[in-house]
């Protein structure tokens, strides 16, 4: 197995005075100046308190949305810094740019124990450049502010980009708590699982998940499939699906799915009820769901969540279960009309921890919809901070941002 230097020997061998550089993801959504939904921002804490508490000069840098690698207002980190500081219940200084003169100036004048954002790493253009002279000459940039990198964005790991990869191989370098957590918890979920396991997918595209339902259909014991990919999946057993999202290009695909759990002898759940409208809903108008079955949707209409028959079998696979993995909502659960059935695997997945099992909710949309419906996070066993990173692991796929902090034996 490899092996990394962990937070905790890093700090061990000593960082007071030392600038240390952390990778955090802060990628948080925003509505205008106003964050949304901090969840990340609260996963970041520990780590960074961990170093400025030992004396370190912390110097977080992140990205926010997807700029065009040049600055815009829209993505300013200004109000994640803020939040920041009030998680540490310390001034958290910025700085208006990454590594230009307000960055040089911040960071040279920090003391032992403060912390300094930095600007949205992606108003750089070499920071996700494919040229890796371009990305280079950037992470050099970025190193150069730095002593020593600590890499706790776990939701960018699957990117080789100048702050996430390069900037590891210019300085000594560190797991941050976060990843390793990260980590240890997606190595229960592919190495030896506890069984019964149980996968959990939903979301809008089958085509996201293609990976992951290929490698774990050798793996799970039960997957269940919801969310808007599932129409595809319905498609494929012949069903007509009315206007519902369908990637016709998918289908074979999907066919060859149910063929291959049927040779394996995994138990593959797909809805027997949706609730479905005429319409996406907007906020112009009053959602009128019906509950169809699943082999009946209307050509007018689209399904817009799992029906509560469905709900109930899905909880009920769960009943039992010492390992489960849930990415994807299983409807549009930001509506309350489509939100029962996110709800119940939601529920389910507490009870699994309840009894002792592990119950992982894979980022993204899942993480948003637990905190959105209102569970308390350490209902969960864990709630990761990156759903694409999460999902490429769980296909087996080398994630650069972890690989390239492995120590030389």
């Amino acid at each position: 197995m490899a092996h990394f230097t962990t937070l905790a020997e890093l700090v061990e061998q000593g960082v007071a005075g030392k600038r240390v550089l952390v990778r955090s993801d802060l990628n948080v959504p925003l509505d205008g100046s106003t964050i949304t939904d901090d969840g990340r921002i609260r996963a970041s804490v520990p780590t960074i308190r961990t170093l400025a508490e030992a004396g370190a000069r912390v110097v977080v840098t992140a990205h926010l949305g997807r700029p065009k690698g040049a600055p815009d207002p829209a993505y300013s980190l200004r109000p994640v810094a803020a939040r920041l500081g009030e998680l540490l219940g310390s001034e958290v200084l910025f700085a208006g740019d990454t590594v230009g003169e307000a960055a040089h100036e911040t960071v040279h004048s920090l003391e032992d124990g403060q912390v300094v954002v930095l600007e949205n790493v992606r108003f750089n253009a070499g920071e996700t450049s494919k040229d890796d002279a371009e990305r280079g000459a950037f992470a050099d940039r970025l190193a150069g502010l730095a002593d020593v990198f600590v890499s706790d964005g776990f939701g960018v790991v699957h990117r080789k980009q100048a702050s996430v990869y390069d900037v590891a191989q210019r300085l000594p370098h560190a797991l941050g708590g976060l990843v390793q957590a990260e980590v240890d918890v997606l190595r229960r979920l592919t190495v030896e699982p506890e069984r019964p396991y149980v996968v959990v997918l939903g979301g809008s595209k089958v085509s996201d998940k293609l990976g992951v339902i290929d490698n774990l259909l050798g793996k799970a014991d039960k997957l269940l499939v919801g969310g808007g990919m599932v129409f595809t999946f319905l498609k494929a057993q012949g069903h007509e699906v009315g206007k519902s999202l369908l990637e016709e290009d998918q289908v074979e695909v999907c066919r060859e799915y149910l063929q291959r759990a049927v040779d394996s002898g995994v138990e593959l759940l797909l809805p027997t009820d949706v609730v479905v409208d005429t319409a996406f809903p907007s906020g112009d108008r009053t959602p009128e769901p019906q509950v169809v079955a699943a082999s009946e949707i209307p050509a007018d209409a689209l399904g817009l969540d799992i029906g509560p028959e469905s709900a109930r079998a899905f909880a009920g696979a769960l009943v039992g279960a010492r390992t489960v993995f849930w990415n994807g909502p299983m409807g549009v659960f930001e509506v309350d009309a489509f939100a029962d059935g996110t709800r119940a695997v939601a529920q389910a997945l507490t009870e699994v921890t309840a009894d002792g099992g592990l119950s992982v909710v894979g980022g993204g949309d899942s993480a948003a919809a637990v905190r959105t419906l209102g569970f308390e996070e350490s209902a969960f066993g864990h709630i990761s901070t990156g759903g694409g990173a999460s999902l490429e692991y769980l296909e087996g796929k080398v994630l650069p941002g972890i690989q390239v902090l492995e120590d030389d034996e």
